[in-house]
């Protein structure tokens, strides 16, 4: 009996340290990163699974992911537009997305999980 006063006792000690709340906030951002992706007009060009204009979410996931600076990456790629890593189609520029909301939508997209391999899929 006593070793589980003792557990209990060390579990609510952990739930009580420091810094313990930044874990739901982390969860938070990926989907405030999505509300950020679907209220701009990313959705006209990328698909979530297909490819249309440009990748799918999951593809520049995939491709990007093990990048270090993957998030500063996709977010400088979010506000500068680029060309000529996907084929010809232009991406544009979004200079009215700030630097964190750019940052949110590249952690949404970098925390999807990986596509199916070719041939699989629902």
């Amino acid at each position: 009996m006593a070793l589980v006063v003792l557990g209990l006792l060390h579990v609510g000690w952990r739930i009580l340290q420091p810094g313990t709340t930044a874990a739901p906030q982390a969860r938070a951002e990926p989907a405030e990163g999505r509300v950020l992706v679907e209220g701009s007009d990313c959705m006209r060009c990328h698909g979530m699974e297909r490819r249309y204009v440009g990748p799918s979410f999951r593809q520049i996931a995939g491709r990007y992911r093990e990048r270090a600076d993957a998030a500063a990456y996709l977010a400088r790629k979010i506000r500068d537009g680029g060309a000529g890593e996907w084929g010809r189609a232009l991406m544009p520029r979004h200079p009215q997305i700030t630097e964190a909301q750019s940052l949110q939508m590249a952690r949404w997209l970098l925390a999807l999980p990986p596509a199916p391999p070719a041939g699989e899929g629902p």
